[in-house]
């Protein structure tokens, strides 16, 4: 992990703090945030959790009492 040193007015800084506080986190997670938004992480993100929306919506109703009988389950993987 890199620190880095970044030059803000009194006010923004002190705001940012206040704010921070507000979400019980820190300026540093804010900007780290920030940074993973604007160099497209979360986009990748959103990506994978759209796929993952696409595929449990393909997989439709599921019940544990949907289950094949022994017989059903042999005769398919004889096929």
């Amino acid at each position: 992990m890199r620190n880095i040193t970044v030059a803000v007015p009194d006010e923004v800084y002190r705001l940012a703090r206040i704010r921070a506080a507000e979400q019980d986190s820190s300026v540093s997670a804010m900007v780290t945030d920030f940074l993973r938004v604007v160099t497209g992480q979360d986009a990748e993100f959103n990506r994978l959790r759209a796929l993952q929306d696409e595929v449990l919506a393909s997989v439709g109703a599921f019940r544990g009492g949907d289950r094949l009988s022994r017989e059903e389950l042999h005769s398919r993987a004889v096929r």
